[in-house]
């Protein structure tokens, strides 16, 4: 198809959306890999400042490229991305961040029920290692973090609930995620932190990026 190149970890697909964008993908479900792939390509992409492109988006597995279709083409973008790819290392270093969380969350004795554990040891299972930032978006400022070890992966909550506050700590699939706003959701409520990942009119708006770690201490 054109547009498009086979995909793999090193060798990712390159797909046009429209005139204006693209997007790189490195693999077709969540793995460790393909996440610290595509946060690797994002991070030299912004770095690389590639003539026309005017924003640079990672996602969990892949990562939009939007460019002025006015000053440059398709075919030239994906020839730097090519180079790019070619060119990754090892991953950087991102930051560090300490979230304390109070483990007092709607849906935290049905986790615990459904692991066979209890409280205690769900939370202190839950914190035993640092956990890397896999992305941010969906809503804004929202984090997703990954991955919890064998034993600590749950499925997603059979119905979504129509708002959770800012701070919440959910819990779904091997993940932890932390809501930036009030928003949604169909992950488990295990919990609530001060963290708040959004402030509208900062430069950036957000503290957490993909790429960063994050440390959970019981509050």
């Amino acid at each position: 198809m054109a547009g498009q190149i086979s995909i793999s970890h090193d060798r990712p697909m390159i797909q046009a959306l429209g005139d204006s964008a693209l997007v790189v993908r490195f693999g077709n479900r969540l793995d460790d890999v393909a996440n610290r792939r595509a946060v690797a390509f994002a991070r030299a992409a912004q770095q690389a400042k590639m003539g026309g492109v005017i924003e640079v988006v990672p996602s969990l597995v892949s990562v939009l490229v939007r460019y002025d279709s006015s000053s440059t083409r398709f075919a030239d973008i994906a020839g730097e991305i090519r180079l790019i790819v070619h060119g990754l290392g090892q991953d950087s270093e991102g930051r560090e961040h300490l979230v304390r969380v109070r483990f007092d969350g709607a849906d935290l004795a049905e986790v615990c029920e459904t692991l066979a554990l209890s409280r205690e040891r769900f939370a202190a299972r839950h914190n035993e290692a640092p956990l890397r930032v896999l992305a941010t978006g969906f809503a804004p400022g929202f984090i997703y973090c990954g991955f919890h070890g064998e034993g600590m992966v749950v499925p997603r909550r059979s119905a979504v609930r129509p708002v959770v506050p800012a701070g919440a700590v959910l819990f779904a699939a091997g993940q932890t995620a932390i809501a930036a706003t009030d928003i949604p959701t169909g992950w488990h409520v295990i919990g609530r932190s001060d963290l708040r990942n959004f402030e509208l009119g900062a430069s950036p708006p957000t503290a957490v990026r993909a790429g960063d770690t994050i440390r959970f201490e019981t509050w």
